[in-house]
């Protein structure tokens, strides 16, 4: 058997908050935990959300999942534009005061300019004057996935005016490395220092004040470009950020770009090293920081968010309910954008045998495959059926024709009537091929949004919740499924979904993931039994025996760290 890459740490936050220890997860499906299960989450999301006790359970509940965007984001009602006029009184010219500073380099020819005792330049125009007028305008989309009210990434260290994106890939990356339960130091110790491969980036790179946009608009807003906005803003920053301010790595770097399947192609360029033997330690994820309202108008200008008067629309009322703005395979509108960062910790087995990490799954394969010819470049194409057959293929060869059955599928489930019908024809003929009457699909995205670059991860994360807790979160904005869903195989979860003590009824899942442009990948994951179960039989009973009891100590270590204390 080839080395298997299996999971040993995850961290990072989205809307449902943090992803370490199940946090998230829990938030998702608190209905169906007990109050014991859920104190941690409580306790937690207090902390993050800068409130001093966990009390008030409500009031964190609601700061949470998507909502409509809170003015610590930005003004829904009074984003600044400017619009282009031309200004002039054909009857006589006009005059105005200016220091010479403010003068442009290029003097148009209709000025004429004279210096005034006091050092001002008195500015006559004949005929018209080109301006741009301040403006402000009124988002159509007030839904989003923010992060947690309150949290705030760069109150937790010395952020030096970094894009928000690199913020969260910080908090995200530290909180996977922490959640190990091993000092990264001991970790090196085992290994060579080029045996660690970090794969982590953004479909957008960053895009705010500190990043793209301030690059693009510096000059146009009469401010100046710095050196720091185009270096940070690329895609491939979070990687270099994590090799150089946070485990000193000189291993294999870099990102492997697919649009919303991004994710899932970093993934895959983790486990080739690993399966490969070029690294032992993989860390693979990504950081988005898109909820800005430059990329929300980019997103409503292509008709594929979730617009307020539509989702009125849709429930018969005069007002939008943010809450269920994202609707999955239900009738509805368009996809709701969020903010996340997700961060995998991949060990090969020997290793994380000798050292006793936690297996909270193990990545089998991920297919990726391109759409071929097609009317559009935003249109879906033939791609996603091939990865989505192939992972299935790969379970039967694994699991057997039993086993294929113990499945579930983790669908990228945007919320858009494209993807509603194109998905869940693709998920129906896998299901019908293999022989899978009743495949149970999951559509996470109705509590989180869609996150671009990480929303794999955010599937992957809610995914390892299912082999702790045992429960599948149910698609909880929709009522029914659309009439134009293709369903004659598929269970959709739309309520909270039991499959047994940890999950054990799931041998493993499907992550799916579709970019824009034909960019598809689907990944298999293996849950924590099946992957123990494939360990004993290459190592062992006495070797995974021995591996138990060092995991012991690992899990005490692990369970005692907080991150707002590192």
């Amino acid at each position: 058997m080839k080395k298997l890459p299996v999971i040993v740490g995850f961290g990072g936050i989205n809307a449902a908050g943090r992803s370490s220890f199940h946090h998230a997860y829990r938030r998702m499906v608190h209905e169906a935990l007990s109050e014991e299960q859920l104190a941690p989450m409580f306790e937690g999301l207090a902390s993050l959300m800068q409130r001093e006790n966990a009390c008030d359970k409500e009031a964190i509940l609601d700061g949470t999942l998507i909502r409509k965007i809170e003015p610590q984001t930005f003004d829904l009602d009074n984003i600044l534009v400017h619009k282009k006029s031309k200004i002039g009184n054909p009857d006589q010219n006009i005059q105005f005061q200016l220091s010479k500073r403010q003068l442009p380099k290029q003097i148009p020819d209709n000025w004429h300019l004279k210096t005034l005792e006091n050092g001002k330049i008195e500015v006559t125009v004949q005929g018209e004057l080109e301006v741009l007028l301040q403006d402000k305008h009124q988002s159509a989309v007030s839904s989003a996935g923010q992060l947690p009210t309150g949290f705030n990434p760069s109150q937790l260290y010395t952020s030096r005016n970094q894009p928000k994106g690199l913020q969260l890939a910080v908090f995200g990356a530290s909180d996977a490395i922490h959640s190990i339960g091993i000092d990264w130091q001991q970790i090196l110790r085992h290994i060579n220092p080029d045996q660690v491969s970090v794969y982590a980036g953004s479909a957008l790179g960053q895009l705010d004040d500190f990043g793209g946009r301030g690059l693009t608009q510096s000059w146009l807003k009469g401010g100046r470009v710095s050196s720091k906005q185009m270096p940070l803003m690329l895609s491939q920053m979070p990687a270099d950020f994590i090799n150089s301010y946070m485990i000193n790595s000189v291993g294999a770097t870099g990102t492997n770009m697919g649009a919303c399947a991004t994710f899932l192609y970093n993934l895959r360029q983790g486990i080739g090293d690993i399966q490969s033997g070029a690294a032992r330690v993989v860390i693979v994820g990504g950081a988005e920081a898109p909820v800005e309202p430059e990329i929300i108008e980019g997103f409503k200008a292509m008709s594929a968010l979730s617009e307020d008067q539509q989702l009125a629309d849709l429930d018969n009322t005069d007002f939008a309910d943010h809450r269920r703005a994202c609707r999955p395979f239900a009738e509805n509108a368009g996809f709701t954008i969020s903010e996340a960062a997700q961060f995998f910790v991949i060990m090969d087995d020997e290793l994380a045998l000798e050292l006793g990490a936690t297996i909270y799954a193990s990545v089998a394969d991920v297919f990726v495959n391109a759409d071929a010819n097609k009317k559009s470049i935003s249109s879906p194409g033939i791609g996603n059926y091939i990865t989505v057959a192939k992972a299935m293929s790969l379970a039967k060869n694994i699991l057997g024709e039993e086993g294929v059955k113990q499945t579930f599928a983790q669908a990228h489930g945007t919320g858009t009537p494209q993807n509603r019908t194109t998905e869940s024809d693709i998920l129906n003929q896998a299901a019908k091929t293999f022989s899978v009457d009743n495949w149970k699909v999951a559509a996470i995205k109705s509590y989180v949004g869609h996150s671009l670059g990480p929303a794999g991860g955010d599937q992957l994360a809610a995914t390892l919740g299912v082999w702790e807790y045992g429960y599948i979160p149910g698609i909880n904005s929709i009522d029914k499924i659309a009439d134009d869903v293709v369903d004659s195989n598929l269970d959709f979860c739309i309520e909270h979904t039991y499959v047994g003590e940890k999950g054990c009824e799931m041998k493993a899942a499907l992550i799916n993931s579709k970019g824009f442009g034909g960019n598809n990948a689907t990944g298999l994951i293996l849950s924590p039994q099946t992957t123990l179960t494939m360990l004993e039989k290459k190592y062992g009973p006495a070797r995974i025996a021995q591996y138990k009891l060092i995991n012991e100590k690992v899990q005490q270590t692990a369970n005692a760290y907080r991150p707002i204390d590192h």
